[in-house]
């Protein structure tokens, strides 16, 4: 719990937040005689695959409200790939033990916003920034990690 100060008192309380996170969808083809999926389609498969994972599968210290995906799907041209890429955005409402909890949704490369909703006052110690530091750092590790696998996968 954090502590949040409302008037003049600090209490203990969970943070209350809306992360949106946008699923891309990128075209891949099949082969010779099989189409391949359009675009939207695929980043509107991705953000249904991700919406049941938060559903089913529990985070400890986070509890999911509610998750929105009546989001439309856009689409962008990635001058990098040189190809249309469809984003299907997600809002997923948490609430959060303590602020470290977070860390492992806005480190993820979908993150694209973050509303904290309650409390409208954190009292952050030195030992909570502490915690919060560490916490960036081994996620930002295992990002690194993850990415430099890919990389020799290719």
């Amino acid at each position: 719990m954090v502590k949040a100060k409302i008037g003049d008192e600090l209490v203990n309380m969970p943070l209350r937040l809306v992360v949106r996170f946008d699923y891309r969808g990128v075209n891949r083809p099949k082969g010779l005689f099989f189409g391949s999926k359009n675009v939207d389609r695929i980043a509107e498969e991705n953000r249904e695959h991700q919406a049941t994972l938060l559903r089913n599968v529990p985070v400890q210290g986070i509890h999911i409200e509610d998750i929105d995906t009546s989001s439309e799907t856009y689409t962008l041209f990635d001058d990098a790939m040189g190809a249309i890429v469809a984003y299907a955005p997600i809002q997923v409402t948490i609430r959060a033990d303590m602020i470290e909890d977070v860390v492992r949704f806005i480190m993820r490369e979908e993150f694209r916003k973050v509303e904290l909703l309650e409390p409208e006052q954190i009292l952050l110690t030195k030992y909570d920034i502490e915690r919060f530091l560490f916490k960036i750092n081994v996620e930002l590790q295992a990002m690194q990690a993850s990415i430099e696998r890919r990389g020799n996968q290719r």
